[in-house]
């Protein structure tokens, strides 16, 4: 597919809407998965440091010779200046690709106290030309407010928890008006939303199916989303969303899903 929608970023590039995420993909069945995502149609990789497949991505996207926007991570044990600059590095090779597309700090880790000093290192990375945009995953409005007031650089992407169940809604309507991107982790609940009714019932209404109207929920509100998935079929079925939205009375119901205790990952204040 080659129409798919792109978001425009704060510095002046885009990304894709949707790409294919990797979190607990095991290494030796990474490549062979990107290579499929690639080749069914995904113009997006999203993985990280901590994920330990960055080689595999790296080698599927150099061998597909197809332009892939690929988004890494900084983990907790690198957080800091320096180390965050040396690990930047290891990624850099680990991939090996000219430019990483995207880098962001994977998690806060408030109790470390080094994320702003971090922040300052991808502030280097990207004005040095070594990444070509910088961001920030798992960020409270605290946190985000704490790196911009110390170095005047507003994140592109916060990429967080975010589905039916746990639609962070004012943490969304932050990130609009500081025209931060909104990246949408684990955006299926892990599964645990494809069975509501709700969903179910829209998905017969579209003729679609539960993950794909649930996908296209986070497409037609702006987000950019990534679901992982480890069969071919299932990543062209994610990918089939472009061909409808969903109506008012849709977005209206999913809406009426969101609950206080959805969150299903950690909480970035105690991680």
């Amino acid at each position: 597919m080659t129409d798919q929608p792109r978001i425009a970023l704060n510095d002046g590039n885009s990304m894709p809407q949707l790409g294919y995420g990797v979190f607990l993909v095991p290494p030796p069945e990474t490549k062979r998965l990107v290579a499929d995502a690639i080749d069914v149609g995904y113009q997006a990789v999203d993985t990280a440091t901590f994920y330990r497949n960055e080689a595999e991505v790296g080698a599927a996207v150099r061998e597909s010779g197809k332009t892939i926007f690929v988004t890494t991570k900084l983990f907790n044990e690198d957080q800091g200046y320096d180390r965050a600059l040396q690990a930047f590095d290891a990624s850099y090779k680990a991939l090996g690709l000219e430019t990483i597309d995207l880098y962001l700090i994977h998690w806060p880790k408030p109790a470390l106290d080094l994320y702003a000093e971090s922040w300052k290192a991808l502030v280097r990375l990207r004005d040095e030309g070594r990444v070509k945009t910088i961001g920030v995953s798992n960020f409270t409005m605290v946190q985000l407010e704490r790196i911009i007031h110390d170095t005047g650089v507003v994140p592109a992407v916060n990429q967080i928890e975010l589905h039916p169940y746990f639609q962070q809604v004012e943490l969304r309507a932050y990130h609009d008006e500081s025209n931060i991107v909104t990246t949408s982790w684990s955006p299926l609940g892990r599964g645990g939303v494809l069975d509501d009714p709700v969903i179910a019932g829209i998905a017969r209404k579209h003729g679609k199916t539960p993950a794909q109207v649930i996908i296209r929920w986070h497409i037609d509100n702006g987000l950019t989303v990534i679901p992982k998935s480890s069969s071919r079929a299932r990543q062209a079925e994610n990918l089939d969303v472009f061909d409808f939205s969903l109506d008012a009375d849709d977005i209206h119901a999913i809406a009426g899903l969101d609950r206080a205790d959805g969150r299903i990952g950690p909480d970035p204040d105690f991680l």
